[in-house]
């Protein structure tokens, strides 16, 4: 889409759409909300999708050279060295290109991706007030270069953990950040289930990455072995935004995949629905785990059910529901342990919700933490 004109107060870039399924979606349209008409976005990406419009006009950025479909293996492998090398700085002429374009007075650059640093380059953004945010820890999504560079460059630095904040400090240096994540508007805060639907309905919401597959293995294993034990229990698992796996196939349990794009409302119509939700955490990636902080959990926290949380015991997200007893915590791959998890989670569903919405209330206001940003 063009530019909209003067009337652009914030730029926002970042590697994904602010209509695609996904996290880092999220958070930015619902920290955006209300400030619709004051943004633009610029997406960088490699892959050209359909692409799905919204309040906030777009404008897409590929970079060379696309992925295709039939790339695969060690072609694939050779497009990304291309992509992020050799044809690195012509992709980030054209983001520069694009936003020039675009009259702005703030810009907010998400730091993901190896083109998050291509306006900080030829004074670009001279005289403009830059906000940063860290999602994730730059060994997982980006460089320490790039990481510190966008560190310095910032007015405003954005971090989506106390953990994370920490450790930029230590890493780039002692500058000052805010602790600015998803959260919960009041009207999101459901009441907490009394009674369980008849089947269980577990549920998990977002994009599956590979590194969970065999943490869904263990869920799935769980979830078959419950349905055989436990006289009259049936369970439903809804896996919304996911493709088909066929692992989940001949299983003891109903699967649903619902992978059309919706909107916050009908997740959140979804959520409440649902007895347990599922938050798998991967147990591969340390400075992923210690770091990072789900949006996906914050959702959780004001729905009706329960969170699942399965994943290492020392990631921030465990801390934080061990610490408020918010939600079930699995910390291993063991199937039989995740079974009795189940079983316990089935009979205090009712208790672990009513204790997280107390942890919406303290933390994770959706109110507080946008008067934070734009009133700050």
């Amino acid at each position: 889409m063009e530019a909209t004109g003067a009337k652009t107060r914030l730029l926002s870039f970042q590697p994904f759409s602010l209509y695609r399924n996904g996290g880092g979606s999220r958070v930015l349209r619902r920290l955006y909300m209300t400030h619709e008409s004051e943004i633009h976005s610029i997406v960088v990406e490699d892959t050209p999708g359909k692409i799905r419009s919204g309040e906030i006009p777009e404008t897409f950025i590929y970079a060379t050279p696309v992925r295709k479909p039939w790339m695969r293996w060690k072609i694939n492998d050779v497009a990304i060295w291309l992509r992020e090398h050799f044809f690195k700085t012509r992709t980030e002429k054209k983001i520069r290109e694009a936003a020039a374009a675009i009259p702005f007075e703030i810009v907010h650059i998400v730091s993901h991706g190896p083109f998050s640093n291509a306006l900080c380059k030829n004074g670009f953004l001279e005289n403009k007030d830059v906000w940063i945010s860290f999602h994730d820890h730059y060994s997982t999504c980006s460089t320490y270069r790039d990481a510190k560079t966008l560190w310095h460059t910032a007015d405003r630095r954005f971090v989506i953990s106390e953990e994370l904040g920490k450790e930029y400090q230590q890493a780039f240096g002692a500058l000052k950040y805010e602790l600015i994540t998803d959260g919960v508007s009041k009207h999101e805060v459901s009441e907490p289930k009394i009674h369980t639907n008849d089947p269980i309905t577990v549920y998990f919401a977002g994009l599956l990455h590979w590194d969970y597959i065999p943490l869904f293995k263990v869920l799935a294993d769980a979830l078959d072995q419950l349905s055989r034990i436990e006289t009259g229990s049936q369970y439903r698992l809804i896996l919304r935004g996911t493709e088909p796996l066929t692992f989940l196939n001949n299983r003891n349990i109903t699967v649903e995949y619902r992978t059309d794009f919706v909107s916050d409302e009908q997740v959140k119509a979804e959520l409440d629905d649902a007895d347990i939700l599922y938050l798998p955490i991967k147990f591969s990636q340390r400075d992923f785990f210690l770091y990072s902080l789900s949006t996906k959990m914050i959702s959780y926290l004001g729905a009706r059910g329960a969170i699942l949380y399965h994943g290492p015991e020392e990631s921030a997200a465990c801390k934080l529901l061990q610490k408020t007893q918010s939600g079930a915590t699995c910390t291993s791959t063991d199937p039989d342990e995740m079974s009795k998890e189940i079983s316990s989670l089935s009979n205090r569903i009712h208790e672990f919700s009513t204790n997280a919405k107390s942890v919406v209330s303290e933390k994770f206001d959706l109110k507080k933490i946008q008067d934070k940003i734009w009133n700050p």
